[in-house]
């Protein structure tokens, strides 16, 4: 808990005037004056097209390009997508690669401290989702020493140096072209300028917010991170949160095939023509062994609470002992598949390659079978909660 004098301090924060100016100047715009050029002015279809296009443009920039890449380095970018991220990025406003990719770093080392995180849900979802920019909060001051490897990044440090000018360029100079181009440059300027950034900016606040406070915890419930299929869409794939926050350094967020992740399927379509790399991934296993803990913390939990009722009657201790045996099947399965990923770790070594390359089949295979026993034993632990829900009786 945050002590008092913490608080007093934090709420004595003074004002982050550049950040409490441009958010001014991207909403009141969108709330005062779009309303009436809408109802006066007939926009055509181009203004609204061109905005959603740059909309696109810019977020996968925020989340293919400053979150996933440089917050993290789930892939490697060619220098041509990475200019492409810094350029787009920049555009959304959302400040340079290096202050937003460093922020988000200490914010998964330290999610949900109410000192250390610099956007923690648990100080509510209005600080979260916009007030922890509004003012100088301790916690927002960038650590650098968490990025060695940005400082080092030419085209991070050149986007940062020269940030202002990116954002304005990258702003003012497509939208009144194409509002000169098509004759509407005021409904391009509130559509495609306007409007454009306030979408982009709330989408991604939503993620600080939202994604803290609405949806599912499949993975972990060691912090407030959910999963939500709706702001998954809304996001380009960032809302399976709660997986992120355990996997952070996977480059994908919604790790199946029918989960709603555009922003996973750009990174393999660039990989796929050579300008995206090493594209990082969590071993199935690992996964599946993760939502299995899940299950034991919350069948544990139900659990406790037929001990606190006083269950001890026989039905309640066979589940009990149901559950122990269960643990010591997801404790045995992990030391395997822990051995054989170090077999496959030391067959790298060229003396023993020609050995692991006889018996590599059979190692597949016990994998995938260690991965199908994962998924089996997930039904059951989910099982066994629901059942000793059921046997807690009065004491």
């Amino acid at each position: 808990m945050m002590q008092p004098e913490s608080i007093k301090e934090v709420t004595r924060a003074p004002i982050n005037w550049a950040a409490t100016l441009m958010l001014s100047l991207t909403t009141l715009p969108v709330i005062l004056v779009l309303p009436f050029y809408l109802w006066s002015n007939e926009v055509g279809g181009a203004v609204w097209i061109w905005a959603l296009v740059f909309l696109c443009l810019n977020e996968l920039s925020i989340t293919a390009g400053y979150h996933r890449l440089w917050a993290h380095r789930a892939y490697k970018a060619h220098p041509a997508l990475k200019v492409f991220y810094a350029v787009f990025g920049a555009m959304a406003v959302q400040n340079s690669i290096l202050i937003w990719a460093t922020a988000h770093r200490v914010h998964h080392a330290h999610v949900d401290d109410v000192d250390r995180d610099p956007y923690s849900a648990k100080r509510g979802f209005w600080f979260s989702h916009l007030g922890w920019m509004l003012r100088d909060y301790p916690a927002a001051k960038p650590d650098f020493t968490r990025s060695p490897d940005l400082l080092a990044d030419k085209i991070v440090m050149a986007q940062h140096k020269y940030y202002l000018l990116f954002a304005m360029l990258s702003n003012f100079v497509p939208v009144l072209l194409l509002g000169a181009l098509y004759g509407d440059i005021a409904g391009f300027v509130l559509v495609a300028g306007f409007l454009r950034l306030f979408v982009s900016h709330h989408l991604t606040f939503f993620i600080n917010s939202l994604a803290h406070f609405w949806g599912r915890q499949p993975y972990t419930t060691t912090n407030t991170a959910r999963d939500n299929d709706f702001l998954a869409v809304l996001t380009w794939g960032e809302g399976y949160h709660n997986y992120h926050h355990l996997f952070q350094w996977d480059y994908r967020n919604g790790i199946r095939w029918w989960q709603f992740d555009p922003t996973k399927w750009w990174i393999a379509t660039w990989a796929s023509v050579g300008l995206a790399s090493d594209l990082r991934r969590v071993p199935e296993f690992k996964i599946q062994h993760a939502r299995v803990m899940c299950q034991f913390e919350r069948a544990r939990a139900a659990m406790e609470k037929g001990l606190e009722k006083g269950s001890a009657h026989a039905r309640y201790l066979e589940l009990k002992a149901q559950m122990d045996h269960e643990w010591h099947h997801c404790t045995e399965a992990a030391a395997r598949w822990g051995h054989l990923q170090s077999e496959k770790l030391a067959a790298a070594k060229e003396e023993i390659r020609s050995r692991w390359e006889h018996s590599e089949f059979k190692h597949r295979v016990e994998m995938k079978a260690l991965e199908l026993s994962m998924k089996l034993q997930h039904r059951r632990v989910g099982l066994l909660r629901r059942q000793f829900a059921q046997a807690i009786v009065p004491a």
